[in-house]
């Protein structure tokens, strides 16, 4: 294997949003580095199965629902 061109390895602390820490090994920063999350798996709607709102704009999904009622899907 070549010297030197491998970034170094090592331990650092991750921060969830909710405050629950945990170990782990990440080429991130130096050795003991904390990483502080702004989006993680335990709030985010796209891993917890959030719903998404749809803004009606200037009745734009009012018309669409209209125009479409007969296909049978629900907004």
């Amino acid at each position: 294997m070549k010297k030197d061109i491998h970034p170094d390895y090592h331990a650092i602390t991750v921060i969830m949003t909710d405050g629950h820490t945990y170990q782990t090994r990440s080429t991130y920063g130096k050795a003991g580095d904390t990483l502080r999350l702004e989006i993680d798996p335990t709030s985010h709607p796209a891993w917890t199965g959030g719903q998404q709102r749809m803004l009606d704009t200037g009745g734009q999904l009012a018309r669409f629902n209209k125009r479409f009622a007969n296909l049978g899907l629900k907004a």
